[in-house]
Parts: structure tokens; C-alpha cells; sequence
């Protein structure tokens, strides 16, 4: 009998596991943490993370059946979500309810839990990451009891659940924040990318979401704004750079190309120098790059793993092709990355231990302080998430 495979949405990760579970229920997922005892157990959504955060030789528990909308409270502008639920998921039935997402990224493909669960962003320097928009969760723990948590009831272990890593248990439902649906209307331009850099902050300002992305070795950059709107939408959606439509039918693009990246989370007033720094290094020691840099804002929040952790940031991100070794080019780039007070993006490549993540996330020790308290024999916690675990 050959192995069982599992791989990523790129391919880039794979692992061998014991087992791929695919509980249907909670309950279903209460029965495999108690029968699993021995064996490490790693969620996964729609795998989409680029750093090996399921990898196991354990079990790796398929949470995509947890899906949908399960309750909707109108009033207080919350809504309660199936873990596994994709994100593409919910904008129709949350716009039915009158409601939508505060922000989501530029893909729409993850699982809402481990979008929430590796600190999953969009850009716009008064929108936080979606980790700032749980109010509550509902998760399985490790001897398979299963609790509700927020700011009142378990409020360390609310904490920790906001950004997990997947880490404390299996996230069953979360209830999320949100606010009043709205529609975008989106605006697509080039740049000369000094120009862009030196009036980011006009630009940022202008709109409520702006991005750019710069190609090595071009002079310009690809701009992109969205700017709420009460005009109709044009259906059908035309072709991206002239949308006009319901929020998540515009932030979501598609991102076909398999490819790995790291992301850098450095604070704002730092981030045209580093995107300098950046080219520089690109021009003179990796000029073959034919990869995009992504240049996005996120605001401040209080989420203790965030990269965005109290302060306002800028975002970088740098892709490769996932035929193409990256390793050389991404270890270049965090140097540079860190010496901009950089904190990575935890879905993504990086190449930092426990001492120096605990040097950039003030509330490190914390987390582990209590994720351990609520799972003592780390069974949510694979061999990557131990050599993270630090001093």
C-alpha cells in the first residue's frame, strides 16, 4: 500500500500522516481528539499556507465540512461561522443579512479559521487583519471537551484563539465582527514607483484601501485603489481594474500561479525605505526575479501575535515561482526585512526561531503560557511549532 499524501495548495509542502480526517460535525471532531491520543493532531482548511504549519506524521483533522453561516445577529452586527467555512463562502449570505466582512485579503480561497489563524490580512491603513474581527470561539481541546471563549468567558484563552497557529485545538465555529455591507469600486493605474513612494501616505489616505505592485527591474508600479461606493454594481463584473461591485466580489482576485512567498509586516513609516532596500538587493544580487513585490497597509491592533501589534504597519511581500529554489532569495530579503523592525506573517516562508520571535512579539512567552495551560502535552503542536517554541 503506498503512503498517504497530503500536500499543500502549492505542492511546495507535503507530509506523510497517519491519517486524513474528515469529521462532519463537532461531535465528530470531539470523537477524533479523544481516540487520537497518541498521535499529533494538525487542522487544515484549504491549505493554503506556505509555511509548514500542517505538516505531521499524526493526524491531520479536514475541517472544511464545518461550513456555513450558522447564526446572524443583525443587530449587534455579528455572525457565527462554521471554521471550515471558505471564505468565498460567506459574502452572499452575510450580504443577505445586511452585513459583510470588515476587510479580507486579495484571495478569497482560504478556510475562515486558518485565515484567522495565521493573522490573514487585506490592506488599508484604519482596516485591521481578520484576527481583530473575532469576538468569539468555540474549540475542541485536547481531552476533547469542547468551550465556548471571548473578552468575559476564558478570556487568555480567547487571546490565544484570535491567532492560534492552529495550536490550542480545533476551532469549530467563530463569531466574527462585521458591519454594514457596502460595495467598492475599484481604480487600477501605473506609477513611477519613486513617485508612489514618495506620496504613499497621500496615496494611502486617498482611498479606503490602497495597494501597489512593483515588478523587479521595471520602473513602475501597478496601483491599485477601492473607495466605498453607493452606485449600482455593473454586472456581469467586468475585468479586474474596473469593478464596481459588492465588497467581496472586488477584494477577491484570482491567484492562479502556484508560487511560495514571505511577507514582513514593518511599521509604517518605515516601509518606502525598506521597499528601497529591497530593490537594491533584487537589482544587484537576484536581477532574474520575474515576481511581483506587493506593497499593502494594515492598521494597529491588540491581538498578541499580530504582526500588526500595536502599531501601524506596512506589509511586503515577496513571491516566487514554486518551481524556482527560493531559499537564498528569501533569507536575503528578511535580513533586510528585520533590519526594519520586521515581524513575519505567520502563513508564510520565514526562517526566525523562538528566541528571536519572542525579541519582536512582546506577548510570546504569554502564548505559550496559556496555549500550554489548555493542551500540557502539546498534541496540537507539530515539530515545526516546537522548534518555534523558543528558549
Amino acid at each position: 500500500m503506498s503512503p498517504l499524501i497530503w500536500t499543500n495548495w502549492s505542492g511546495r509542502l507535503e507530509a506523510s500522516p497517519l491519517e486524513v480526517a474528515r469529521p462532519r460535525t463537532e461531535g465528530d471532531v470531539a470523537d477524533i481528539v479523544r481516540r487520537a491520543t497518541d498521535s499529533k493532531i494538525r487542522c487544515v482548511g484549504a491549505g493554503h499556507s506556505h509555511a509548514p504549519l500542517v505538516v505531521t506524521d499524526g493526524i491531520v483533522l479536514d475541517v472544511s465540512a464545518l461550513d456555513g453561516v450558522l447564526e446572524v445577529d443583525s443587530q449587534r452586527r455579528e455572525a457565527i461561522v462554521g471554521g471550515g467555512a471558505r471564505i468565498s463562502a460567506l459574502g452572499n449570505p452575510l450580504r443577505e443579512a445586511g452585513l459583510a466582512l470588515k476587510n479580507q485579503g486579495d484571495i478569497d480561497r482560504q478556510a475562515i479559521a486558518g485565515a484567522v489563524a495565521t493573522g490573514t490580512h487585506g490592506t488599508g491603513p484604519s482596516l485591521q487583519n481578520l484576527s481583530a474581527s473575532v469576538a468569539g470561539a468555540r474549540i475542541v481541546l485536547a481531552d476533547g471537551s469542547t468551550i465556548d471563549c471571548d473578552r468575559e468567558r476564558e478570556p487568555d484563552l480567547f487571546e490565544v484563539a484570535r491567532l492560534s497557529l492552529g495550536a490550542v485545538g480545533v476551532v469549530t465555529r467563530l463569531r466574527l465582527s462585521l458591519r454594514d455591507r457596502y460595495k467598492l469600486e475599484e481604480k487600477m493605474w501605473f506609477e513611477d514607483l519613486d513617485a508612489v513612494l514618495d506620496r504613499i501616505d497621500e496615496l494611502c489616505a486617498a482611498t479606503r484601501h490602497f495597494e501597489f505592485f512593483w515588478l523587479p527591474g521595471k520602473p513602475r508600479a501597478a496601483c491599485k485603489s477601492l473607495e466605498e461606493t453607493d452606485a449600482d454594481p455593473r454586472i456581469p463584473l467586468e475585468a479586474e481594474g474596473s469593478r464596481l461591485a459588492w465588497s467581496y466580489d472586488v477584494l477577491a482576485n484570482e491567484r492562479n500561479d502556484k508560487h511560495s512567498e514571505m511577507e514582513y509586516s514593518v511599521p509604517a513609516e518605515h516601509g518606502p525605505d525598506c521597499l528601497r532596500a529591497l530593490r537594491s538587493l533584487i537589482a544587484s544580487d537576484f536581477p532574474d526575479l520575474a515576481w511581483p513585490l506587493e506593497f499593502r497597509t494594515l492598521a494597529a491592533d491588540d491581538v498578541w501575535l499580530s504582526s500588526a501589534y500595536r502599531r501601524p504597519t506596512v506589509t511586503i511581500s515577496v513571491h516566487q515561482g514554486v518551481d524556482f529554489d527560493d531559499e537564498a532569495l528569501f533569507r536575503a530579503c528578511e535580513e533586510i526585512f528585520l533590519g526594519y523592525q520586521g515581524r513575519p506573517h505567520w502563513g508564510k516562508v520565514h526562517y526566525l526561531g523562538g528566541k528571536q520571535l519572542a525579541e519582536i512579539h512582546e506577548r510570546w512567552s504569554d502564548w505559550w503560557r496559556v496555549r500550554d495551560h489548555y493542551d500540557p502535552s502539546r498534541r496540537f503542536v507539530n515539530a515545526y511549532l516546537e522548534g518555534l517554541a523558543g528558549p
